[in-house]
C-alpha cells in the first residue's frame, strides 16, 4: 500500500527521529505534529475511553485539523452513545460514525444469531477492523488513545510508528501515559466521560462483550470474559514494523 497523497512515502529515518523527538513531547505537542505532517490525511480513531475523551478535549481546545471518527458497530451501550452527543455538544465538533457493511440483523441473516458469543474474532473483524481497514485506506496516518499499560500486545507501541496491519503511519500521544495521569486531566478538565466507568466499568466496548470488572481485577478482565480475548484486533503488532522502508509499494 502507498500513502495516498503527494508526500513523499515516509522512510524508517523519518519515524524513528519523529519517534526520538516526540518521545517525551505533551499530547497537544504531538497532534500539531499529526496534523503539520499529514494535513488532510490524518483521523483520530476514537472508542470514548477515558483517553479518546481526553484526546478529542485536546483536539478540540487546539482546533487542530485532524478529523475524528468512532467506529458504530451498532452494538454500543446507550451509555456510550450518550457520551459520543455529550462530546459533540460541549467542544461544537462532529464525531463522525463509521459503520460496518452489514448492520446486525444482516450479520445475523448471515453468520447466525450472536456471533460474537461464538465467534468473537470474527465478529470483531466484521463490525471493528474491516470498518477501520476501509475507513484507514484513504489515509495516511491515524491517531489512537492507546497506553503501553493497557495490555501485553500494547507494551511496545511507541509515539510514532508505522502500522504492519494497515500500512500507514500510527501516532499515540498518550502512550506513556498512566490512567492516572489520564483521569487527573479529567477531572482537571471537567472532560466527560462515560457514566458506566463508574459501575464497575472501566473498559467499554460492545455491550454485549463487556460486564463489570470486580475489585482487583485487571481493568480490562471485563472484555470478552468467557474467551480467551483481550484485543478486537485493531492494535495488534506485525514483523512488517521492522522493514526498511514504509510503506512498501504494492
Amino acid at each position: 500500500m502507498s500513502l495516498h497523497c503527494d508526500l513523499p512515502a515516509v522512510e524508517s529515518g523519518e519515524i524513528a527521529a519523529a519517534e526520538a523527538e516526540l518521545a517525551v513531547a505533551s499530547p497537544e505537542e504531538i497532534l500539531r505534529f499529526a496534523a503539520a505532517r499529514f494535513p488532510g490525511r490524518v483521523a483520530f480513531a476514537t472508542a470514548f475511553g477515558p483517553e479518546g475523551c481526553v484526546i478529542v478535549d485536546a483536539i478540540a481546545r487546539q482546533a487542530v485539523a485532524i478529523d475524528v471518527f468512532t467506529l458504530d458497530t451498532g452494538l454500543l451501550f446507550p451509555e456510550t452513545v450518550e457520551l459520543w452527543d455529550a462530546l459533540e455538544r460541549r467542544y461544537g465538533i462532529t464525531i463522525r460514525a463509521v459503520r460496518p457493511a452489514q448492520n446486525v440483523a444482516e450479520q445475523a441473516a448471515r453468520y447466525g444469531r450472536a456471533l460474537w458469543e461464538r465467534l468473537p474474532d470474527r465478529c470483531c473483524e466484521l463490525r471493528k477492523v474491516e470498518p477501520l481497514r476501509r475507513e484507514l485506506s484513504r489515509l495516511d496516518a491515524w491517531i489512537t488513545s492507546i497506553r503501553r499499560d493497557q495490555t501485553s500486545q500494547r507494551a511496545a507501541a511507541r509515539t510514532v510508528e508505522r502500522d504492519g496491519r494497515f500500512g500507514l503511519v500510527k501516532i499515540n500521544p498518550l502512550v506513556r501515559w498512566s490512567s492516572e495521569a489520564v483521569w487527573e486531566r479529567i477531572r482537571e478538565r471537567g472532560i466527560p466521560v462515560n457514566a458506566l466507568h463508574s459501575r464497575g466499568y472501566p473498559s467499554i466496548g460492545c455491550e454485549p462483550c463487556t460486564t463489570a470488572v470486580a475489585e482487583g481485577e485487571n481493568a480490562r478482565a471485563g472484555r470478552w470474559r468467557a474467551f480467551e480475548k483481550t484485543e478486537c484486533g485493531l492494535h495488534a503488532r506485525f514483523s512488517l514494523l521492522d522493514t526498511a522502508k514504509f510503506p512498501k509499494e504494492s
